[in-house]
């Protein structure tokens, strides 16, 4: 099974980071604004689904399996007929001098759904840089 392995050095705290990650239903506008449109929650199921909507307009639903406040680690899992397994986890370490380092990895089937994955997942991630440097 393809795994995607994608790292990146924030400056910003780990604390102020995670806040923003767990915060699951607000992706659009603590995390990725810009890279996500919208996100609807929806917590009447266990676990809950997020409704994620992409700047290319692709919707993905994607149910939360996992918040860990301890590890500062969110996992989820994509449901989708054209993906036939995904297992995603964000997780965030501290780094040098207060700088967080995020580690977004996942787990994708087909391997054709891997190979498209891979970049919007670096794009994400330099989505979420910016974000948190331009408010420093």
């Amino acid at each position: 099974m393809p795994t995607i392995h994608k790292e990146i050095l924030i400056n910003a705290s780990p604390d102020v980071v995670w806040d923003a990650v767990r915060d699951y239903g607000a992706l659009h506008t603590r995390l990725v604004p810009g890279f996500v449109t919208s996100v609807e929650v929806s917590t009447d199921r266990d676990p809950p689904v997020r409704t994620v909507t992409f700047a290319s307009g692709t919707t993905l639903k994607e149910a939360i399996v996992d918040i860990d406040d301890i590890h500062r680690r969110l996992v989820w899992a994509i449901e989708s007929d054209t993906v036939r397994h995904h297992n995603g986890a964000l997780q965030v370490f501290p780094a040098e001098a207060g700088w967080s380092r995020a580690v977004w990895i996942a787990d994708v089937l087909p391997k054709a759904m891997a190979e498209a994955f891979d970049p919007l997942m670096g794009a994400g991630l330099e989505t979420m840089k910016a974000h948190f440097e331009r408010q420093a």
